[in-house]
């Protein structure tokens, strides 16, 4: 196997070494994070770092890089406590992706794509329109992760939507069902195809 040590990392050029890393994690969740500033102006923009943080209550996380520059999502999530959490369906890849280029904070991204805002129950921040599973989410608290400046935003689930067909009897969203997409490192999308589920492991009895 090829092997990089932790010296030969530091030493990669600085593309190759952010595609290394971002793609050896694995498989991560490809989602639009729609927010609304306190001026009215929707924003959408594309994370691969939305994590499952608990269930009681609903928790889920995500990463923010540095705010060494503006980060519009950071700002209307601080200001106005809500956001949308939004998978991202194959049919919407390439509008979903160019939601990562950097417009100013007056620039809706539902302005510059094929992307349609919707909205519910009076749910301030806008949804991604298409999108097979939809989360409302307040916020809940942040942490500053010291190592590298980026932060943890954890939010809770307020109203969950999805597709039907994409529920099991147990409660499973069955995300091959919606063609929902993952990335690989930054830029790789894929469509993965559920190949089967496991029962739930107990410790074996040794005889």
């Amino acid at each position: 196997m090829k092997n990089f040590c932790r010296k030969e990392i530091d030493e990669l050029g600085h593309l190759f070494k952010i595609n290394l890393i971002n793609s050896c994690s694995g498989y991560k969740s490809a989602n639009l994070i729609g927010s609304k500033s306190k001026d009215g102006i929707a924003n959408v923009a594309v994370f691969s770092s939305v994590i499952h943080m608990g269930s009681a209550p609903p928790l889920i996380g995500f990463i923010l890089r540095p705010n060494t520059v503006p980060r519009n999502t950071y700002e209307n999530i601080k200001n106005t406590g809500v956001y949308t959490i939004n998978h991202i369906h194959e049919t919407i890849i390439a509008d979903a992706h160019h939601t990562s280029a950097k417009y100013a904070s007056e620039v809706s991204e539902f302005d510059r794509t094929s992307l349609l805002q919707e909205y519910k129950k009076d749910f301030l921040a806008p949804f991604v329109q298409g999108s097979p599973l939809q989360m409302a989410m307040k916020f809940k608290e942040e942490y500053l992760i010291k190592s590298n400046g980026t932060t943890l935003i954890v939010g809770e689930i307020q109203n969950l939507y999805f597709l039907e067909d994409m529920l099991e009897e147990d409660g499973f969203l069955n995300l091959s069902k919606g063609k929902v997409a993952a990335i690989n490192s930054l830029d790789g999308y894929a469509i993965p195809t559920l190949k089967e589920r496991q029962t739930y492991q107990r410790p074996k009895t040794i005889l």
